[in-house]
């Protein structure tokens, strides 16, 4: 294992054991609740906005040690961000996890982090359930998003 391997997985473990922004945010603007059936990950998104970017954003939940790690790198990479920026973010995230782009292409910084998740389909799962619940959240809905169907669901 390179000692880049050991970084990312030591990035991943602090993430997971001390999630940053965990926790309820009082007066969100925007919310979005996803889970992800095939192992049962839940993890509720808050945002709050001021002039059209994220000021805070938080997030609970409970989930596996890739799950809790990418939604606190994800509050983490958000803030200050407007939705456009924020969605970008998403959809460079995604391209990382699914092949479309290459750790170190990406842009994303701590987020390549990641990339290795792509070689375990079922873990992709688990590493975007934060970043659909965002988008849904981003789209201004309270319904629950689900990786399965990334859309958010009309229940």
């Amino acid at each position: 294992m390179s000692d880049l391997d050991d970084l990312y997985r030591e990035i991943i473990v602090d993430h997971s054991k001390k999630p940053r922004n965990f926790g309820p945010l009082k007066g969100a603007t925007a919310q979005a609740e996803g889970y992800n059936p095939l192992c049962g990950d839940k993890v509720a998104v808050q945002l709050k906005f001021e002039n059209g970017v994220v000021t805070e954003v938080g997030f609970q939940g409970s989930g596996c040690a890739i799950s809790t790690a990418s939604a606190s790198l994800m509050t983490e990479s958000i803030k200050g961000k407007t939705r456009i920026e924020a969605e970008s973010l998403f959809e460079r995230f995604h391209n990382l996890l699914t092949g479309t782009v290459h750790s170190g292409e990406s842009g994303l910084g701590k987020l390549d982090v990641f990339s290795g998740v792509q070689e375990y389909p079922a873990r992709v799962k688990c590493a975007t359930l934060a970043w659909h619940t965002l988008r849904a959240a981003l789209q201004n809905t309270t319904k629950e998003s689900s990786v399965e169907t990334p859309q958010v669901s009309t229940e």
